[in-house]
């Protein structure tokens, strides 16, 4: 019988709240754009109104993103932007992936 081989594990803790695949979508593409209506967003996730929304309420609240409700003309219009926070939070998010991941580069 052969001895399974040891790995090495690397312990890395991300941050759950980017790590949710829907978030990270909406992080991601507010990272190359500088702002973006809500409309935009839902195209590019392919989300639905609610999950959005819930998803941007989560992401207000840790402060990552900055939500502007207004109007244009008079249809109201949602505009979402990357914080510095959020921009910081992501590119940590990415640091931390590349490391956990960097093991297996290797392998």
């Amino acid at each position: 019988m052969a001895k399974p081989e040891k790995r090495t594990t690397v312990s890395t803790t991300v941050d759950r709240l980017i790590h949710e695949p829907a978030r990270l979508t909406i992080l991601t593409n507010l990272f190359v754009v500088e702002s973006a209506n809500a409309t935009y967003l839902l195209q590019q996730t392919g989300l639905t109104w609610g999950n959005l929304g819930s998803h941007l309420v989560k992401l207000e609240e840790a402060e990552y993103i900055d939500v502007v409700k207004g109007y244009n003309g008079r249809k109201p219009e949602t505009t979402v932007s990357l914080t510095e926070k959020g921009k910081k939070a992501l590119l940590e998010y990415r640091s931390q992936l590349l490391t956990a991941l960097a093991p297996l580069a290797t392998e």
